[in-house]
């Protein structure tokens, strides 16, 4: 059991000084959570986490799993967590999910071990070189020298408080911390005293961090708001588009400005506002809507507000990019471009509900609902009528009635993340407005299949709640050991198993000779024996009211569990193309 009664500056030797100080200033930051992955050269980081009474320490033997872990807690709280491996190829696992965090702004801290300086370059043991591994996808790399009392300790505390920052403050990413040690790595006693200065002493008799870092608000240019409000005041035929938002404060602020300009908001599923309710002026089934070529032909948009990061509908930016509007702006609390195919005219970099503030104060009184907007209501209620159609109808379990009946189904505790591939398109298409409004997470940076069990285990973790996963059979095959992650916390698993890559049926590959088996990738198992390898209770539902029946007892258990969903590759692609044919037809209806 670990001795929880130490002080940090009580330490063995000079190697645990500076950890325990690691430690303790990044508890004091509010970093509290470290996701560890075992080995040898890593020990020292390892104990000082493990024995420091603010700290919960989470145990995965894969480090590429727990990394996705840290990374899944990062997005659920805007906190970084701390991921601690070891040295060697153990680092090298980490960059999926590094890669992940600096596309898509999550915070992050890679505490990895090193050997020290007289062992690098030869030929040692499980020694290779970890300077600036990540390359250009962290915010700031040190590399921390080995223990030494010639090193004043405060340099621990200082570079410390430089990390979280570095991590935190926009643009939030990854943030790798390369540290030397030598042996002993144990924390075994020192027969020379650990030299401790004055200014060390103090600050260990307090709670706060040893230098303060304010978060910064990235408040937009009074000018450039100016301009902007010029171009978008008057402008009827104009469209509010919601991407990836991280608080329900950006939520809601995006919500006023589409009330204030009375424009129709088309919300991403990680936008915070696509699932939970009707909402006015919303265009939940944007998506589907699009499928009419009449509806994009007559309601091309004259000006784009795009907030926050990017969306999964591709058809929504095809639109966009052909309609070509005359002001596309994008605002986001980052200097980093969404715009891939360069029509975007403004780019605001600013605090979302900031941004908010400063254009609704220069805007002229809110112009209420139009009979631009009603249309575009309009067509997503049409939408949103076929789908709950084929719900209500249909006997056989589809994928897209998978993703409708869990938002009817998801506890108002749950919080949802969606796997890359089609789960986040069939969510965010298909999934229910009337259903609850909890929060919605998805990998959507790299938009990579890889680690998504264990980016669900890390929001479960930072919640401290539970979370429903829907996911594809590959992405599940492909993080398969992330499932033991699941056993201290509550994550329903939902997998649609239709025996490979469902989603390269709707790319124009099919059509050619190679893709089977080369894009099917066919594997013929389902997961009933991983379930029980990991002691997950599983269900197979065989039709719509079982699988309702599964997951809601699934959710009530209070423990995580494996519902796998069996799905035809072939007879699923029909069933989207009719569904797209039924709304486009009822969109049609309106003129």
């Amino acid at each position: 059991m670990a001795d929880h009664s130490f002080s940090v500056l009580n330490a063995p030797n000079q190697t645990y000084l500076w950890t325990q100080l690691l430690v303790e200033e990044l508890v004091r930051n509010g970093v509290t959570t470290f996701f560890v992955a075992p080995g040898s050269r890593s020990t020292p980081l390892t104990v000082a986490a493990a024995r420091h009474s603010g700290a919960q320490t989470v145990l995965h033997v894969d480090e590429r799993g727990n990394a996705f872990a840290a990374l899944g807690y990062g997005r659920a709280t805007q906190t970084p967590a701390a991921w601690i491996t070891t040295s060697g190829t153990a680092v090298a696992n980490g960059l999926p999910a590094v890669v992940e965090a600096s596309v898509d702004g999550v915070p992050l801290l890679l505490l990895t071990a090193d050997r020290p300086p007289e062992l690098r370059d030869t030929g040692a043991n499980q020694t290779i070189d970890q300077v600036n591994i990540f390359g250009d996808y962290v915010r700031w790399q040190v590399d921390v020298p080995p223990p030494t009392d010639e090193i004043d300790p405060a340099y621990v505390l200082t570079t410390t408080n430089q990390v979280v920052h570095r991590a935190r403050r926009a643009p939030a990413g990854p943030v790798h911390v390369n540290c030397m040690f030598r042996k002993p790595l144990e924390p075994v006693e020192s027969e020379v005293s650990v030299a401790v200065p004055e200014t060390v002493k103090r600050w260990a008799t307090g709670t706060e961090p040893y230098t303060q870092y304010p978060t910064p608000v990235s408040t937009p240019a009074g000018a450039d708001i100016e301009a902007l409000a010029e171009d978008l005041s008057g402008t009827e035929r104009g469209l509010v588009v919601a991407g990836r938002l991280d608080t329900a404060a950006a939520a809601d602020a995006v919500q006023r400005v589409a009330v204030h300009l009375g424009w129709p908001l088309v919300p991403d599923l990680t936008s915070q506002l696509r699932l939970g309710g009707e909402q006015a002026g919303h265009v939940p089934y944007g998506d589907l809507v699009l499928t009419s070529e009449l509806f994009r032909e007559a309601h091309a948009p004259e000006a784009v507000l795009q907030v926050g990061g990017r969306f999964a509908s591709k058809r929504l930016r095809l639109f966009l990019r052909d309609t070509a509007p005359g002001t596309w702006a994008v605002v986001r609390p980052d200097p980093f471009r969404i715009d891939p195919d360069h029509r975007v005219t403004h780019h605001v970099e600013a605090d979302v509900p900031a941004f908010a503030d400063a254009l609704i104060a220069r805007l002229d009184d809110g112009a209420g609902a139009t009979d631009w907007r009603n249309a575009w209501t309009t067509a997503s209620d049409r939408a949103e009528a076929v789908v709950r159609t084929h719900a209500d109808e249909t006997d056989a379990l589809t994928e897209p009635l998978v993703a409708t009946i869990l938002t009817d189904e998801r506890p108002s505790s749950h919080a949802l993340v969606a796997a890359s591939s089609m789960p986040v398109r069939d969510l965010n298409r298909h999934g229910s407005i009337e259903g609850t409004a909890g929060p919605v997470y998805a990998n959507r940076g790299a938009s990579g299949i890889d680690g998504t069990v264990a980016t669900a285990a890390g929001v479960a973790t930072g919640r401290d709640g539970p979370v429903t996963l829907l996911i594809g059979d590959l992405a599940l095959w492909h993080d398969l050991n992330g499932l033991a992650l699941l056993q201290d916390c509550q994550v329903v698993v939902v997998v649609v198993n239709n025996d490979g890559g469902g989603i390269f049926h709707f790319l124009p590959i099919r059509e050619y000779d190679d893709f089977d088996p080369y894009f099917t990738t066919p594997h013929g198992r389902d997961f009933e024996d991983a379930a029980a390898t990991f002691d997950l209770p599983y269900h197979r539902p065989e039709t719509p009211a079982d699988f309702r029946a599964a997951y809601e007892e699934a959710c009530r258990s209070g423990t995580s569990a494996l519902v796998e969903v069996q799905t035809d590759r072939e007879a699923n692609r029909r069933v989207y193309e009719d569904l797209e044919r039924a709304v486009a037809a009822a969109v049609h209806k309106q003129g």
